[in-house]
């Protein structure tokens, strides 16, 4: 159930908080925009809502947790991609005015981003563990195995 929850609050981030932040004038409705800009923009909010959705639905009907975890990580580890290739193609966390949103001094997308896949690395480790289901208290080794160890 963690793990369904992990991934559940990492799906609000990029499928709920992004377009929050960017359906705006400094997104979406920024006049500085080209129209080409905007509707790759609105393109962008829209496929990561639905996949969003979709691993909502991944994850809670189908219990495929891990391909829930491993498709938001798609998501957001791309940002992070695109983030750490800025310089490659002109790109920029900033506003036009130099001002942009940080928390604790950092980018809060990388922030927000970095703990999101740090966390969904974490559901897959805990749906690993729980999906090996099994009991220490009866494993034991033949006489054998432990032997050839010492």
């Amino acid at each position: 159930m963690t793990q369904k929850l992990i991934i559940t609050f990492c799906i609000a981030l990029y499928a709920l908080g992004v377009p929050l932040l960017e359906i705006n004038d400094t997104h979406v409705f920024n006049p500085d925009w080209t129209p080409h800009a905007r509707i790759h923009e609105v393109w962008q909010l829209l496929t990561n809502t639905a996949i969003g959705l979709f691993c909502l639905w991944w994850c809670w009907v189908r219990q495929e947790v891990i391909l829930s975890a491993v498709f938001s990580m798609i998501v957001t580890g791309s940002f992070l991609l695109a983030f750490s290739m800025q310089d490659l193609y002109g790109g920029s966390m900033k506003y036009l005015d130099g001002s942009e949103k940080t928390l604790f001094d950092i980018n809060i997308g990388v922030v927000g981003f970095g703990l999101a896949l740090i966390l969904l690395v974490s559901a897959i480790i805990i749906e690993m563990i729980r999906s090996l289901d099994f009991d220490m208290d009866t494993i034991s080794l033949p006489p054998t195995a432990l032997h050839n160890l010492i």
